[in-house]
Order: structure tokens, then sequence, then C-alpha cells
């Protein structure tokens, strides 16, 4: 039987297959490469979900036009901002052979969660009208 990889190997590993796995889906978006099918939630409901224009907004930060990701949907680009610095520091401790980084707390886990409640209900607003795509 092989002995266990240590900490530092598991780590890496899985921050580069993430750092893969996130350049593959930019590279080949299937945004990108095929028409964008109509969300079926303002189709039925008349209202923007958190996920409507995500589709363009993957497209388009494929293509390198921050603007037009942020036009499509603003959360979309947060939460790749967010992803991206998560995996830059598992990256790093695993490359300095540190533990990686603790769990957030429960707290944050709501606070986003409460922010894409926000994003939602102010882009179905009037007031809100240049988050909806």
């Amino acid at each position: 039987m092989p002995p266990p990889r240590a900490q530092g190997a598991r780590s890496l590993g899985w921050a580069a297959a993430a750092g893969v796995f996130c350049a593959g889906a930019v590279l080949v978006a299937p945004a990108a490469l095929l028409p964008h099918p109509a969300c079926p939630v303002p189709a039925l409901t008349g209202l923007h979900c958190p996920g409507c224009g995500g589709l363009r907004c993957a497209a388009a930060l494929a293509r390198g036009d921050l603007g037009a990701a942020l036009g499509a949907n603003a959360l979309v680009v947060a939460a790749g901002a967010v992803l991206a610095l998560f995996l830059a520091l598992r990256l790093m401790s695993a490359l300095l052979r540190r533990p990686p980084p603790a769990p957030p707390p429960r707290a944050v886990a709501w606070g986003l969660g409460g922010a894409a409640l926000a994003f939602t209900v102010l882009r179905n607003l009037p007031i809100g009208a240049v988050l909806a795509p």
C-alpha cells in the first residue's frame, strides 16, 4: 500500500485542478460559442433572477470585456472575483507548504446570501434598472 500523500500535495493538486478547470472554462466558454438560451424565470414571472445574464456575463469575461460583463450580471463578476481570490490563497498556501486557509464563518455565507437576495430585489426595482440584464 503506498504511503498517504502529504496535506500540501493534496492541496496543491486541488488548487492546480481548479486552476486548469477555470482556465479551460474561460478559453472554451460555451456562452462564447453558442447562442444564449432565454432564461425561463423572466418569461414566466416577469422578474430577473440573480443568475439572469450569467451566460452573457461569462462570454463577456471570456472576451475580456469587463464593462459588458458588469452590465450583464454584476453579481457573477463579483462572485468570480471572490472565487479567484479563494483559489489564489489556496494555491499560495499549497506552494508555500502551509495549511490551507480556514473556511469562513457561517455569518459570511449568510451575508453572501443576503447580498444575492438584495441584488435580486434591487435589479427588479425601477431604481436598480441598471442592474437588469
